[in-house]
């Protein structure tokens, strides 16, 4: 074998071939079989005994049939499963060889062939790839294929009891191999497909299939009389790798001469693509500290060139890291696989946090003279581990506080933690390890600075402790990575100094108890209700007053907070809840700045027997007649509490008699007692009916209390008629008559007034008016349904609408000009009062005296036409324009009202003196 030959076969196909996309979108049903016609393999020259070469696939269609492999090629094997092996050395092969593999099925005698094509690799002087080499091997890949392919001899028909009978085939067309990017010239011829019958009779030769009828149609033609077979344009193994066509042969008249034989086209790979990463940039990391050989990442290029072959073949390399610290080499990359690994150890984040490689991938398996290279970027970020310990910045820090103050920031603790900040790895948590038994302090991590803020959450004393010494350990919220030990500046001291601030006096006991029985008398001492001042260190004096006493029973001595009584301690009172009387007092003292504090007392009122017990109920209602139902149940209601309550003992007085003769009263349980009647008949009425009530204190307290009972006829129910309740009620039947008679006389007096106010309104209406129609002013007034306080409503003091309640504000008025609505100051004329029931006869004398009284009052208007209303309002600013009360002495002079014009001489005439009507 020549170098060319060597350098095409490196270009042949292993494994499976390429088949054509199908024309049409329906998938062609399942035939068994193999997979592929032809198969091409390059072989190894170190290839010993027994290794694998190949896999030839079978397809049974889903049908579980078991079949079995032979070869015609005594040098090599078929296992059950497909593969093909060697059965000795092949490394004395000089030749591409080619055997037949066939299977058949263990159950039936159908049997299936496929071709089997293997060439040596390694030649020790490989063919430059140079432009002159490029064309030498296309040439001899051309000159390498079969001349003339003649079709399979024809099958011969037997006897109709025979049937059809197959005859092996002479030999198995092998595939032609086209090389991609050819140059041309074109068309190409390939091959030539004849016939033997050729001189027997005229041959038309035609090929179908995709590339050349079909698309991508007229790749390949055929040249009908000679046979000749063309490629007619450069082909692109990427594009398509391989095409399947047909040869015919027909007579002149179109009838088939040969069976049509399969023609397999494979496109031989030429190196013309790169690798291609599949990301620009890739992004790794891998924790500081880590061992060589540890995994960083991995980058991935492909090349659409034939992976089968050299072609297309990658291999990785780093060509550069980025720090070189702290050496050029800290990483390495798999050629093959792209994996990422450390080298050397060494990664610090806290030196370095980020390196940059740039890799490089390189076909041809990664020979830098022929292959093709491509390159890419990692980042690769070192990961923060805890190995540095936080640090306090100083080793002893000191604060204040004031006393008694909670949440106060006392001091802030700083630390320094070299690694990733805001990481577990960099969160400082502060722990008190000492010096603070009861818990006053805390420290809390800022989640900014990563300062420890030590703050007070329990009040300190002054009193009790003047200063603190406390020992501070600060650590990470994540453990020390292993090998990591705790640094020295990891624990400081704190010294915090307390401030002393006047506090307030406090009650030692609050609030405080005390037991008293009711009625204690006015001036009793109850208790000393005194506080303590804190500050024992200052001499201050506390003084103490009541805050608050709802009954205003208590009151406390200023100087010794003694409480003593000023009334009554009543624990019937609605100030008492629950037999307990509260009251708060303050206490303060006179440091600057002052400060009080504030104590409750709690009185428990016990209970005497202060309260007689009332009757319940108070009226009831009963039959006439005994029967078994006319009883009355009773029993009482008594303000204090057990003891001085029930049992309670009812019994009838022994006066008057009647109510002994005619009642009876008898004990149901301690609470309640009932009431009935002793005698068969009681005369309906209403009766009262006294009844003593004595409650079990002691002494025990008697209350006579007297029960309302109305008694009446009752129906066969037991209930009382309305006859019956009628007359119990208590009215007679002369009464009753008497009411009848009253609202007859009611009635008859309201119809006489309403006929005497119509013959009243005829009569004013004929009586002519004082006025002249035309001089009248009045018929330019508008009346509302409005009334008000005069120039005082714009106030909107409703004050004015109420009549006083004293003449007083009047009388002594300065004088001047006053209203017409002021009640009158001098003697107001007495009209005749009407009797409560006058009798009809005297309506008119009643009437006759109003009018002569209206006639002589001073105070009325000249004019008859007067509406009287309830007094309103308590005068005007602007003065009254009545002649009445004036200031003046004297007769009135009313001479201005001629200058008023004709509608005032009407006016005029009457104040001014002229004659009248």
């Amino acid at each position: 074998m020549n170098a060319g030959c060597l350098v095409l076969a490196c270009s042949f196909l292993v494994g499976a071939s390429v088949e054509s996309k199908p024309s049409q979108p329906i998938k062609p049903p399942c035939t068994p079989g193999f997979s592929q016609n032809f198969y091409t393999v390059i072989l190894s020259r170190d290839l010993l005994h027994g290794q694998r070469i190949l896999k030839v696939k079978f397809e049974d269609c889903q049908r579980g049939r078991e079949v079995g492999f032979v070869t015609n090629d005594p040098n090599f094997g078929v296992r059950h499963d497909g593969m093909v092996y060697a059965v000795q050395d092949v490394s004395n092969l000089s030749e591409p060889v080619q055997f037949m593999v066939t299977a058949k099925g263990l159950h039936e005698p159908r049997v299936w062939e496929t071709t089997v094509k293997l060439a040596l690799a390694g030649h020790p002087h490989p063919l430059a790839l140079s432009k002159a080499g490029i064309t030498e091997m296309l040439s001899r890949v051309w000159d390498s294929q079969p001349k003339v392919i003649k079709f399979s001899r024809k099958h011969q028909r037997g006897s109709a009891a025979n049937g059809l009978r197959r005859q092996k085939r002479d030999w198995v067309i092998p595939p032609i191999n086209v090389p991609e990017n050819s140059r041309g010239p074109f068309p190409h011829l390939l091959v030539r497909i004849r016939s033997d019958q050729d001189k027997d009779v005229g041959i038309r030769y035609s090929i179908t299939g995709a590339g050349a009828d079909q698309p991508p149609s007229g790749i390949y033609n055929i040249d009908p009389i000679s046979g000749n077979m063309f490629v007619t344009q450069p082909l692109d193994r990427e594009d398509r790798a391989s095409f399947h066509l047909r040869a015919h042969a027909v007579d002149m008249n179109g009838n088939q001469v040969e069976n049509p034989i399969d023609l397999y086209i494979y496109v031989i790979d030429m190196n013309d693509n790169r690798p291609e990463f599949q990301n620009q940039v890739y992004n790794g990391s891998v924790a500081e500290g880590s061992k060589p050989g540890s995994s960083v990442m991995q980058v991935t290029a492909t090349d659409s060139d034939d992976s089968t072959t050299a072609n297309g073949m990658v291999r990785y390399r780093i060509l550069s890291q980025t720090p070189h610290s702290p050496i050029p080499n800290m990483f390495t990359i798999n050629s093959e696989t792209g994996d990422i690994v450390t080298v050397a150890a060494g990664l610090d984040r806290e030196k370095v946090s980020q390196y940059t490689i740039i890799v490089q991938a390189t076909d041809m398996e990664g020979n830098l003279n022929f292959g093709l290279s491509n390159t890419a970027t990692a980042l690769i970020s070192i990961n923060d581990i805890n190995d540095n310990p936080p640090e306090l910045t100083v080793r002893t820090f000191s604060g204040e506080v004031p006393e008694n103050k909670v949440n106060v920031v006392v001091t802030n603790l700083t630390v320094v933690d070299r690694d990733q900040p805001h990481s577990p790895n960099w969160n400082a948590v502060y722990r008190i390890v000492s010096g603070d038994p009861t818990g006053h302090f805390t420290i809390r991590t800022n989640p900014i600075t990563n300062e420890g803020m030590l703050t007070v959450v329990k009040p300190v004393d002054f009193e009790m402790n003047r200063a603190f010494m406390l020992t501070v350990v600060v650590s990470n919220q994540a453990h020390l990575a292993s090998g990591i030990q705790s640094s020295l500046q990891s624990t400081a001291g704190v010294t915090i100094s307390v401030q002393d601030v006047n506090e307030p006096p406090v009650f030692p006991v609050n609030p405080k108890v005390i037991r008293f029985e009711e009625g204690v008398p006015a001036g009793t001492t109850l208790t000393v209700f005194a506080a303590q001042d804190p500050d024992h260190f200052i001499h201050q004096i506390v003084r103490y007053s009541k805050l608050s006493d709802p009954a205003n029973w208590l009151k406390i001595n200023r100087t010794n907070g003694q409480i003593t009584t000023m009334a009554l301690l009543d624990r019937e009172s609605i100030f008492v809840k629950n037999n307990v009387y509260e009251a708060t007092f303050l206490a303060f003292d006179n440091g600057s700045p002052p400060a009080s504090g504030t104590g409750t007392l709690q009185i428990y009122l016990i209970d005497v027997n202060d309260n007689a017990p009332v009757l319940i109920p108070r009226e009831a209602q009963v039959c006439d007649r005994a029967r078994p139902n006319s009883r009355i149940n009773i029993t009482a209601a008594d303000a204090d509490a057990d003891p001085n309550v029930g049992p309670f003992v009812f019994e009838l007085p022994s006066f008057p008699a009647s109510v002994r003769r005619n009642w009876t009263i008898s004990r149901l349980n301690g609470d309640y007692a009932q009431l009935k009647l002793r005698i068969s008949y009681l005369e309906a009425s209403v009766y009262e009916i006294p009844v003593i009530v004595s409650d079990s204190g002691n002494p025990p307290l008697s209350n006579r209390s007297t029960i309302r009972v109305k008694v009446c006829p009752c129906d066969d129910n037991g209930d009382c008629s309305a006859t019956g309740a009628v007359a119990a009620a208590g009215l007679g039947t002369g009464a009753i008559i008497a009411i009848l008679i009253s609202i007859i006389i009611l009635l008859s007096m309201v119809l006489l007034f309403v006929v005497w106010m119509k013959r009243r309104e005829k009569e004013r209406q004929a009586k002519p008016l004082l006025i002249d129609p035309e001089d009248d002013v009045r018929d330019n007034i508008l009346k509302y349904d409005e009334e008000g306080g005069g120039e005082e409503d714009q106030d909107y003091d409703l004050s004015q609408l109420q009549q006083p309640e004293s003449l007083d504000h009047i009388i002594n008025k300065p004088a001047g000009v006053r209203r017409v609505d002021e009640r009158p100051a001098i003697a107001e004329s007495q009209y005749p009062v009407r009797s409560s029931l006058p009798h009809p006869g005297d309506i008119g004398d009643f009437i006759n005296d109003g009018l002569r009284a209206a006639d002589n009052d001073p105070t009325a208007p000249p004019y008859d036409s007067l509406l009287v209303f309830d007094y309103e309002g308590t005068g005007s600013t602007a003065g009254s324009v009545s002649s009445l009360n004036s200031i003046s002495s004297g007769d009135q002079d009313y001479d201005y009202l001629n200058d008023w014009g004709p509608r005032f001489k009407k006016l005029a005439d009457l104040y001014g003196g002229g004659d009248d009507d």
